[in-house]
């Protein structure tokens, strides 16, 4: 049996740069911190042939090829894994359409756990290239890179996407009372509303072209935030939540909407510094930055809304059990 932990994120910057419509002609950078909320992935090896795949719903399968659960079957084909296993996804959290990267890191912990089973140690950029493969190139996914390279790598990263292609991940330098502040200051609530980002980030996509001079600005921002931390400069977070979402909401239709905007109003309002609605937006939840003093107003300011309390995780997707048989199959 074989079971891995894989972090969700949370992006501060620089989100909608790493599209590669984007980044292969202009560069990007994204500013990306894991968090200690999971997706875990269960392999265990079966006495027959089968293979059992347990999420919102439970697949029952002779063939790899037969498998509904695209992101499953793409992990057992990328590492060579056909047979005799049962395989359970669990997370923290909804699933879909919060806004924190669960596809990807269900993506990143499921290739982990199948490498995992076949015996094979596997680093965390072999790990976010192979889930990028899947998602991206083989089930169309019309999304970014960010998500399965924070999930595989954790910690706070500045992510550089290169224009022939490449990703480099560069864990930012902080001291741990500055990871603390940050960490202190930062907020999320779930809006209550689960959304299929699939239509936001298509039509994101496509505009593309249009939107070069707005994604240039994004990238501008995750760039001079990650210098700002580095400076020691942690109420930089809430001037770069700002400023993107302000960019940001006019990337595509869907984004926002007056109710989403009334949330980030009125806690900007109650003292959030800034703030925005994580990931392709929509729905999903809430991210803020509020410094301490003033939280509790801006709980008060969002009576309806639940709060998520998070840390800061440092470890990217990680093996935490491991059993194995003398063969795998």
């Amino acid at each position: 049996m074989i079971i891995t932990q894989t972090p969700l994120r949370i992006s501060l910057a620089g989100g909608g740069t790493d599209f590669r419509d984007y980044f292969r002609e202009h560069g990007g950078a994204v500013v990306s911190s894991a968090i200690d909320k999971y997706v875990y992935v269960i392999i265990k090896e079966r006495f027959d042939e089968l293979i059992i795949v347990n999420y919102s719903k439970k697949e029952i399968r002779e063939a790899v090829s037969e498998l509904q659960h695209e992101l499953v079957q793409g992990a057992m084909e990328t590492t060579g894994l056909s047979k005799g296993v049962e395989i359970t996804t669990l997370a923290d959290i909804p699933s879909q359409g919060s806004g924190l990267g669960s596809s990807s890191s269900v993506t990143v912990g499921l290739l982990h756990a199948c490498h995992a089973y076949r015996g094979t140690l596997v680093d965390a950029e072999r790990l976010a290239r192979e889930a990028c493969d899947i998602e991206i190139d083989r089930a169309g996914k019309p999304i970014g890179v960010q998500d399965q390279y924070i999930a595989a790598f954790g910690h706070l990263q500045l992510l550089v996407f290169e224009r022939g292609g490449g990703v480099t991940a560069r864990r930012l330098d902080m001291s741990e009372s500055l990871r603390r502040k940050l960490g202190g200051n930062l907020m999320l609530f779930y809006t209550g509303r689960t959304r299929s980002s699939a239509s936001i980030l298509l039509e994101q996509k496509a505009r593309v072209p249009d939107n070069r001079p707005m994604l240039d600005s994004l990238k501008a921002i995750a760039f001079d935030l990650a210098t700002s931390l580095e400076r020691g400069e942690a109420d930089a977070v809430g001037s770069a939540l700002r400023e993107s979402w302000d960019v940001k909401r006019k990337l595509a239709p869907g984004i926002t909407d007056p109710s989403l905007d009334d949330l980030v109003r009125r806690a900007m309002a109650a003292g959030a510094v800034g703030g925005k609605i994580a990931g392709a937006g929509g729905g999903g939840f809430l991210l803020l930055y509020v410094p301490g003093p003033l939280q509790d107003e801006v709980r008060q300011a969002l009576p309806e809304l639940r709060e998520l309390p998070f840390h800061l995780e440092r470890d990217g997707s990680k093996v935490i059990f491991n059993l194995r048989g003398y063969e795998t199959k």
